[in-house]
């Protein structure tokens, strides 16, 4: 089967400490947690960055500053993603001024939060042609399986390069007490006629069978404490690397090989087949 790449989001924009007390927010944390991921067999790690009161922001300058302190840690071991959420805060023209000034490796959008209309297409369709042109490999965050018409349409219409097709299937929502099921993710599945690369993500203590149906189904997978505190047995996480390494396990239990860091990369930087 398909190789795979295994994403960790260690802090996602809204939990905190509160939630659970190992939960990195600070540049050093985040680095940490890094080092911690890549030893329990990460690939890629999924950024937010906060402000001094530990609330999201796109910040370009604390994502450097971030960016340096993994880089400090795990060398180039790591796909660096950063992400552009709103949260409620940012519009589109902030979300995409980040991403012009930070130039990351890699960046998450949902689609629904840039382009949320026909309004927003020429805009949208602008920052994309540039974004085409640039080293950076973007994630085009879907929540629905309805949204993955949309994306091929935007495509078929020139607002979406062409050349881009690596996908996140969110199941699930940030909801009180929320639980996917790995039978959540099969419409998406069916609804991916164009063949795109894609990743999952699941909410609630189910991440871990939604990770592994993801992986006999030819996908990727991202874990971590953004969607999930709990280990498969429901006991509380003690980090993130221990949901890393269950994600691991549960590969090598259906025969699945974990890409690393710099083979992920690779894949990153390929065009599409």
């Amino acid at each position: 089967m398909r190789p795979i790449s295994i994403m960790v989001a260690p802090n996602g924009a809204r939990r905190t400490r509160g939630d659970h007390p190992a939960l990195p927010m600070t540049a050093r944390e985040l680095a940490d947690a890094a080092a911690r991921c890549l030893s329990a067999g990460a690939a890629m790690i999924h950024v937010h960055v906060r402000d001094d009161a530990g609330r999201h922001v796109l910040d370009a300058p604390r994502y450097r500053d971030t960016f340096a302190a993994i880089r400090d840690a795990v060398g180039d071991g790591l796909v660096l993603q950063a992400t552009t959420e709103a949260v409620g805060r940012y519009a589109p023209r902030q979300q995409m001024a980040l991403v012009r000034d930070l130039r990351p490796e890699a960046v998450s959008i949902a689609l629904r939060e840039l382009v949320p209309d026909a309004a927003a297409e020429p805009a949208a369709a602008a920052f994309l042609g540039w974004l085409a042109e640039e080293p950076i490999a973007p994630q085009f965050i879907l929540y629905s399986p309805d949204e993955i018409g949309r994306f091929d349409d935007l495509r078929r219409r020139g607002v979406m390069p062409d050349q881009f097709r690596d996908l996140l299937f969110v199941l699930g929502r940030y909801a009180e007490n929320q639980q996917s099921d790995p039978a959540d993710l099969l419409p998406f599945v069916a609804a991916n006629v164009e063949r795109h690369s894609w990743t999952v993500c699941a909410f609630g203590r189910n991440e871990l069978a939604c990770a592994a149906a993801a992986m006999v189904l030819g996908g990727d997978v991202r874990v971590g404490f953004e969607n999930n505190l709990h280990l498969r047995d429901g006991t509380p996480a003690p980090d993130n690397a221990a949901l890393v390494a269950q994600a691991v396990r549960a590969a090598e239990a259906v025969g699945v090989a974990c890409l690393d860091g710099p083979a992920a990369r690779d894949r990153l930087r390929r065009p599409p087949s």
